[in-house]
């Protein structure tokens, strides 16, 4: 009993110079591929606004060609074959003074660049989640292996009693099998433990990009988590459908949608640049006289209006407006599901409150349970197996309960990221809740 104690108080408390959640939430930030991913979206979204602005500024373009001259000619001064090459080289520029499109492009790249913001925003927070699970589910997998390693020594213990006990003739052959059944069950009970494990610590590993430290911070105990204020579910749901990030990512892309049926409907706009160039040509001696060269510069206005391009015009605009209904669509979509993932993380939050009380009674029954059985067996009325079946029903309500505090704990921080923003203030939080 001493060892099966000392077992669950170090799966439980662990080791005081332990790696917390935060220290590995700062390793995903650096490592994590998904999130890096995310940044990078980002930085290549932020040059959408000079490309757009570029549509306003001069364009300047040196030109050269050369031609080959091959004439046969029959004129009143001359007739014959003559052979001769030109070229000519300039300069041209051209200055945009009205193009409506680019104004709308550059509106355009505006709510791109706050879209790509708030997909970082999400990002960031789905990376806070994502951390704070996967650390949840080693400490669980660690906590489950400890158990069951502390059942395997118990059981132990009684296989070995049962088998003196039937050497010296007080005990059958029954018990002693029995024994053994048990014990043969929980090595395998402790397999899988192992391998729960392992997979979550490869998860975990995977998030923050190298090995983690076996010595992970465990939950403070007992913990203590607050009702969610305030109390009724429907301000929540109402929270969450007006500040979650996902609806502001909806209606960023509604916004983005609209500005490019503007920008693609604009494609038939008339437009009026200023255009100057300076030219310099030269042709080669021929049969028709000797070579010449001159040199042309060129300042105007060029106004164009299109008429008809194919119906391409046309086509982008209804393409775009398509877009714009499947991102009206979307939005309503996204408000109903944020609507429900509040009510979920709110119900598990509450209920999770409730089973962790429920489960602490249930520990304190348990460990009277146990200490009942133990007297049993001394004045004669229980059997050693009555006190391993006690034992084992105390362990498996401190697993239980440690998993209803990583669960409401989980449930806690899904409510915050669901109705509103979750910033690293809000992580340092949660990482109070842990032995530092």
């Amino acid at each position: 009993m001493i060892r099966l104690v000392a077992f669950l108080i170090s799966s439980l408390f662990g080791s005081v110079q332990a790696v917390d959640l935060l220290d590995l939430y700062k390793e995903a930030v650096t490592h994590d591929a998904r999130y890096a991913a995310a940044k990078a979206r980002y930085l290549s979204v932020q040059e959408r606004l000079p490309q757009a602005q570029a549509g306003r500024l001069p364009k300047i373009n040196l030109e050269a060609g050369y031609d080959y001259n091959s004439v046969d000619a029959e004129t009143a001064f001359s007739s014959g074959h003559s052979d001769y090459g030109s070229y000519e080289y300039g300069v041209t520029a051209t200055q945009p003074l009205y193009r409506k499109q680019n104004d709308v492009a550059i509106d355009l790249a505006q709510l791109e660049i706050i879209k790509a913001n708030t997909q970082l925003e999400i990002a960031n927070q789905n990376l806070m989640l994502r951390t704070l699970r996967a650390y949840s589910d080693v400490l669980v997998a660690r906590t489950n292996l400890g158990t069951v390693r502390a059942q395997k020594v118990a059981i132990s213990e009684q296989l070995e009693l049962a088998k003196r006990n039937f050497s010296v003739g007080t005990a059958t052959i029954t018990d002693q099998r029995e024994a053994k059944a048990r014990f043969d069950l929980v090595l395998a009970e402790e397999l899988a433990a192992k391998n729960d494990l392992r997979v979550s610590k490869e998860a975990l590993q995977e998030l923050v990009g190298g090995p983690v430290s076996e010595t992970l911070a465990p939950l403070k105990m007992p913990v203590k988590l607050e009702a969610p204020v305030p109390s009724d579910i429907k301000l929540w749901v109402q929270r969450a459908t007006e500040q979650s990030l996902e609806m502001v990512l909806a209606q960023h892309e509604v916004g983005i949608a609209e500005a490019r049926v503007h920008f693609n409907r604009l494609g038939a706009a008339p437009t009026l640049d200023l255009v100057g160039s300076i030219v310099d040509n030269y042709a080669g001696n021929s049969s028709f006289g000797s070579g010449a060269e001159s040199t042309a510069g060129v300042v105007g206005l060029r106004f164009q209006v299109p008429l008809f391009e194919g119906g391409k015009v046309n086509s982008e605009t209804r393409e775009a407006i398509a877009q714009y209904d499947k991102a009206s669509l979307d939005l309503e979509y996204v408000k109903r599901k944020v609507a429900q993932d509040a009510r979920v993380a709110y119900l598990d939050y509450t209920t999770g409150i409730a089973r962790i009380d429920a489960l602490e009674q249930a520990l304190l029954s348990t460990k009277l349970q146990l200490e009942s059985t133990k007297l049993g067996l001394e004045v004669g009325v229980r059997t050693a197996v009555d006190v391993l079946d006690a034992e084992k029903l105390l362990s498996e309500a401190r697993r239980a309960m440690l998993g209803a505090i990583n669960d409401s704990i989980l449930a806690k921080f899904q409510l915050q990221a669901v109705t509103g923003r979750l910033i690293e203030a809000d992580l340092v939080a949660i990482n109070d809740l842990f032995v530092q």
